[in-house]
């Protein structure tokens, strides 16, 4: 259950860091920079495994380059959110 908290309280901070570097619309509140943060942490874990990016596991609890990866995840994200809501 504290695993589970962890990954929640390092998505908030991963999706505010995005936010903060990328500011204007997105997901709204609290709720959406969890959600933004959370899955891209998962989408800079993925990124982090990819040959080109030294394809090691990125390891669990907070460090410094499973940060940057989950920071770099949640700017994607929003990049993604931002030109898909643009389209409609």
């Amino acid at each position: 259950m504290m695993e589970i908290i962890s990954w929640i309280i390092f998505g908030l901070v991963a999706g505010a860091v995005a936010k903060m570097l990328m500011p204007g619309r997105g997901p709204g509140g609290f709720v959406g920079t969890i959600v933004i943060g959370v899955v891209g942490a998962f989408v800079g874990g993925l990124i982090a495994g990819m040959p080109m990016f030294g394809g090691t596991q990125v390891q669990p609890g907070f460090n410094l380059k499973s940060f940057l990866f989950a920071v770099g995840g949640s700017i994607i994200l929003l990049v993604v959110y931002r030109f898909v809501k643009g389209k409609s």
